[in-house]
């Protein structure tokens, strides 16, 4: 392994396998976080590098900003920014420590008045934002914004004060779910993976899949999909699949489809692989960067769970 982090393979090697061409897209493609989150994941690299790539994004406040999250333009910190750093963290196994501490401290300054996240705090005003993440001046607390940032962090056994009041947002935004689209309920998902109450988690998630299933909100045989709804506000064809749902094998989203309908999608995920390497954007694509800079976070998230159920990646 090189001591910068960067993958072993000369890149003259023929790039054949699915892992060599998604390597060889996210060297011409990916920002450097991505490329060293790569060298992580799959080519034995170590954790410093990654970290060190991700102190860019963070700010004195504790959060994290500079367009983490693509669709979300400008310096200033938040919330899914955030929810993207501690994804890295978690996914190099240092999420925890004074830098989460910080975190925190930046999550109680943005919570709303029932604890939770809002999906854009007003500071966003006068940045570039996608036209699907609107900037308000007083913007609701969401469980897609919360779900995700307090599952990582019962996962990593952080306690903060914060979590407290967030944790009782989950559980009442999961349980009074009626209606539903597809992003909240993979935040949804999130949460529940590794809410610490995991008879309450399985109780919910039973649920939940149940109005999955209902409600039509994820495509269950690839090949009809254009036959299927796709939910208010998503671009054409933006549909999810079983595998959006269940990234591991352990997911408890996992038991909401047969093994049938498992391998159908995760014979989808894998036929996605574009020529140049990487796996496409579902979502609305508003500007030429967002979804240039989308793309590898889109492809290493294919990778892992392709390797998570077995698949042969390269």
């Amino acid at each position: 392994m090189a001591e910068n982090g960067a993958s072993p393979l000369p890149p003259t090697l023929p790039a054949r396998t699915p892992l060599a061409r998604a390597e060889r897209f996210v060297w011409l493609t990916a920002r450097v976080l991505e490329q060293r989150l790569f060298a992580f994941r799959f080519r034995d690299g170590a954790a410093a590098p990654v970290e060190a790539a991700l102190d860019a994004y963070r700010n004195e406040d504790g959060g994290y900003g500079h367009a983490l999250e693509p669709d979300l333009r400008g310096p200033v910190s938040q919330p899914l920014h955030t929810a993207q750093a501690l994804r890295v963290l978690d996914a190099v196994g240092q999420c925890g420590g004074q830098r989460v501490e910080r975190v925190c401290r930046y999550l109680t300054s943005v919570s709303t008045a029932d604890g939770a996240l809002p999906a854009v705090h007003p500071s966003q005003r006068g940045y570039p934002a996608a036209p699907f993440v609107p900037v308000v001046d007083d913007p609701p607390g969401e469980l897609l914004a919360t779900g995700p940032v307090v599952g990582l962090l019962h996962r990593n056994e952080v306690w903060h004060a914060w979590l407290f009041r967030a944790t009782d947002f989950c559980w009442r935004a999961v349980e009074s779910v009626r209606t539903s689209h597809p992003y909240e309920v993979e935040a949804a998902v999130a949460f529940l993976d590794a809410a610490p109450d995991r008879t309450r988690a399985q109780a919910a998630a039973d649920r939940l899949g149940r109005l999955v299933r209902e409600q039509r909100l994820a495509v269950l045989d690839p090949e009809t999909r254009d036959a299927c709804p796709v939910s208010p506000g998503y671009a054409p064809g933006e549909h999810h699949f079983p595998h959006d749902y269940a990234r591991s094998p352990h997911s408890l989203a996992r038991a909401w489809f047969t093994d049938d309908e498992m391998t159908r999608s995760l014979d989808f995920l894998a036929a996605e692989q574009e020529e140049d390497g990487g796996w496409p954007v579902r979502w609305r694509r508003w500007a030429p960067a967002p979804a240039l800079e989308a793309r590898p976070r889109v492809t290493l998230d294919a990778l892992s769970t392709l390797r998570a159920y077995g698949r042969p990646i390269g």
